[in-house]
């Protein structure tokens, strides 16, 4: 069954990646246009086999960096509490070493207890780190987890705490244990407003408000799902707040189901709701699937952080497990979790790793880094100015930039003279000295009556897009934040696409625009230049630009369901049906009425009386197959009916099996495919949510072998109407495996009889299809 997770560093495959085959019904969509280079999951082999919950962000220096929960580096075990590590592309990390050390430790964290979770950020010319202490000295207890933070004045350090925590320890309602304020994520809304997503399974995600600086909160938190997420992450995209968190457990070896899923809202604070208009806050909760594990070498694929590349490209960093090695092997059970980088697609208004292909194992088109454009200004510049000045500048004491341009005139305007398609991201890191200052990038350059630039305008406080065309401009413009520093670096960014173009200011790109502004495109002839411009002493920095990338807009394939197979199927219509057989039988269920009438057993398959539960079963046919039942259970919403559930089984052995189920989670309902089994000694179980549930569910699941290895492949999927499925989770069984399918209902107790009584499963029928 779905559990809450034990918080311990996780898996890794320390070699390079292996090439593995694809899902039969998920092969990858077209990749996008990109670097023309390639690079091979997980990005972090070389550097360090462990680097769960992902954090990354690009530097005012032009570097990459990312931050992790602290674990080993190599099979020695030796490690940090959080990893550093920084990248020239995104594809190949180098070690930084701790955020925190014996120097600059915060002492409200007990020493030994380690930090979990950072999340990075780039907030008024500081870089602030949020981050989590499982336990601190603030009580006697041994699990209090509280959020730190900490600032730097550059992205590798040195990195000096707050002194207290940003968010205390919070007892239960009930005064026995804490809260789980645990996993923060920062996010920026274009009113200037900062807020803290936090929080992990028991209680869910909730948010508050921060004060400028990022270093305070106000207010009190409000609740924005409900117990089934962990690792929130919010972006803001054409009008919505996204918000992406993690489910099920994270740490379960090869059995580990951790899937990311997406709702979205017209308000950071909610209500958030899935593609299907579920709510992510209800009992029974919903969520559109991210990225999920597809079949091939990888499960437990969640806890992301999200990036651009400079074609405009969005990215998902997130860790999984390897699932053909996934301890660390001087210690079976410690699952190791590295890093893994696809690209993540926008599909309908919804994200979706690879067009739904998901993680991917074989070699991928990388994120372009390094523009045809790329000035950072630390040894001369690349730029000419065409009017006004342009001057190399010394870093600024203290700061990573590394050198920058100021730009000087009543109006400057510098530009590259290497050629650029007409579609085209262009980006710099601008401030202004002064308050009547502007400054900008130029995209489609012909010459200074014929290009299109994005201003930040200190004077009007204002985001402008300036479209000229023979000397005629026309422009477009949105208001800033009435608390928006232009005289701190901030990341200014102009997508010119086809008569389309869009231009956003904000910290860091990470998806929080402090505004963002659209125009429509001029004809510009021959204009496939770019560069910055200016009004008054302004400052530029990291210059770049690259052709856009294409967007993918197909999604991989699905299951194919096949026809109805009548000889290997039961309409429950007179009693069982033939081919039928129990193991463990359980007189309680019967025939009637057209269905099979189940109530929920005082026994499992997995946990506490692992191996006691009936099972009804028979054998599949041969080769690829879908079966389909239809479930109706009424599971309540109330958290004493934990863990009762029903629905379909592949079944080898009470140690070795997949269950598909609906199942009474924590005052949740899910629908949730688990599998069991032993690997390396260690008996795991793990479970991956797919589609939201109702009242009546259709379950299905899809098997298919794997033409490379052998495995055998199967793939869940749900709908609430018997018309129109969610396929999530793909798990495998072993080559040459010969397991039989059924049904279950299992999951009661004495105790949960005695206050609400069992479960009823009601099954209408069990289909096969070929």
């Amino acid at each position: 069954m779905f559990s809450g997770r034990i918080r311990r560093p996780v898996t890794v495959l320390a070699a390079a990646a292996i090439v593995a085959a694809l899902v039969p019904w998920a092969a990858t969509a077209s990749a996008a246009r990109g670097s023309g280079s390639t690079y091979t999951n997980p990005v972090s082999a070389g550097y360090s086999i462990d680097f769960p919950d992902p954090s990354v962000m690009k530097g005012k220096d032009g570097d990459w960096y990312a931050y992790s929960t602290g674990g080993p580096y190599d099979e020695t075990g030796a490690s940090d509490p959080i990893k550093m590590a920084r990248s020239a592309d995104l594809t190949h990390w180098q070690k930084l070493g701790a955020v925190f050390t014996d120097a600059n430790t915060p002492t409200w964290s007990v020493p030994s207890a380690g930090f979990w979770a950072p999340d990075i950020r780039y907030l008024n010319g500081h870089y602030v780190l949020y981050f989590v202490s499982p336990n601190t000295t603030t009580s006697a207890d041994t699990f209090d987890p509280a959020i730190g933070v900490a600032t730097a004045p550059t992205p590798a350090g040195p990195w000096t705490d707050s002194g207290k925590p940003l968010l205390a320890p919070q007892k239960n309602a009930n005064g026995a244990g804490y809260t789980t304020v645990i996993d923060p994520a920062e996010f920026t809304d274009t009113d200037g407003s900062r807020y803290l997503y936090y929080g992990s399974y028991g209680t869910g995600i909730r948010v508050i408000r921060l004060t400028a600086d990022g270093m305070h909160t106000v207010g009190a938190a409000r609740q924005v799902t409900s117990t089934r997420f962990e690792g929130s992450y919010v972006i803001q995209r054409d009008g919505w707040y996204y918000l992406m968190a993690s489910s099920a457990n994270c740490c379960a070896g090869a059995t580990t189901g951790y899937t990311v899923f997406a709702g979205r809202a017209r308000s950071p604070l909610g209500p958030f709701r899935d593609k299907e208009g579920v709510s992510l806050l209800g009992s029974d909760t919903g969520g559109t699937i991210v990225v999920a594990p597809n079949g091939n070498r990888w499960v437990g694929t969640g806890h992301n952080a999200i990036v651009t590349d400079l074609s405009g490209q969005t990215f998902l960093a997130y860790h999984a497990v390897d699932k053909n090695r996934p301890y660390l092997d001087g210690s079976p059970g410690f699952t190791m979790r590295p890093m893994l980088l696809d690209r993540l697609d926008w599909i309908d208004g919804w994200p979706t790793v690879r067009g739904g292909a998901w993680a991917s194992d074989t070699p991928q088109v990388a994120p372009v880094t390094r523009g045809t454009v790329d000035d950072t200004f630390t040894a001369g510049t690349d730029l000419h100015a065409a009017t006004g000045s342009l001057d190399v500048r010394p870093a600024d004491p203290g700061s990573d930039a590394g050198g920058y341009g100021r730009l000087g005139g009543p109006t400057s305007l510098a530009v590259s003279d290497a050629a650029l398609p007409a579609d085209v991201h262009v980006e710099a890191d601008v401030r202004s000295a002064g308050d009547a200052d502007s400054v900008g990038v130029v995209a489609r350059y012909r010459d200074p009556a014929d290009n299109i630039r994005a201003v930040l305008d200190a004077a009007g406080h204002t985001l402008r897009i300036i479209s000229t065309v023979h000397g005629r401009s026309v422009a477009r413009e949105i208001g800033l934040p009435a608390d928006f520093v232009a005289s701190a670096w901030h990341t200014l960014a102009v997508d010119v696409r086809g008569r389309q173009i869009s231009a956003q200011i904000s910290d860091a790109r990470l998806g929080d625009p402090y505004a963002a502004v659209t125009a429509t495109a001029p004809a510009i002839p021959g204009g496939s230049r770019a560069g910055v411009t200016g009004v008054g002493a302004v400052d530029v920095d990291n210059v770049a630009a690259a052709g856009l990338y294409r967007p993918q807009t197909r999604t991989a394939p699905l299951p194919r369901i096949g026809r109805l197979d009548p000889r290997a199927s039961d309409e429950f219509r007179a009693g069982l049906g033939t081919g039928w057989s129990w193991l463990r039988q359980d007189p309680d269920a019967q025939v009637s009425g057209g269905q099979l009438t189940w109530p929920t057993e005082d026994s499992d398959l997995s946990g506490a009386s692992a191996g006691q539960a009936g099972v009804l079963l028979r054998d599949p046919p041969g080769g690829d197959y879908t079966v389909e039942t239809k479930l109706s259970m009424n599971l309540g919403v109330d958290t004493v009916r934990n863990y009762q559930q029903a629905g379909l089984v592949v079944y080898l052995a009470d140690d070795h099996f997949l269950r598909l189920d609906h199942v009474a989670v924590d005052g949740t309902r899910i629908v949730e495919f688990g599998k069991r089994e032993t690997f390396a000694g260690v008996s795991s179980w793990g479970g991956a949510v797919i589609g939201p549930p109702s009242g009546t569910v259709w379950l299905r699941i899809a098997h298919r072998t794997d033409p490379a290895t052998g495995e055998g492949l199967y793939r869940a999927g749900s709908s609430r109407d018997g018309r129109h499925w969610i396929w999530g989770a793909v798990w495998t069984l072993p080559a040459g495996s010969q397991p039989r399918i059924g049904l279950v209902s299992q999951g009661s107790s004495p105790a949960t009889d005695q206050a609400v009584g069992k479960a009823i499963a009601r099954f209408d029928y069990f289909r096969v299809y070929r």
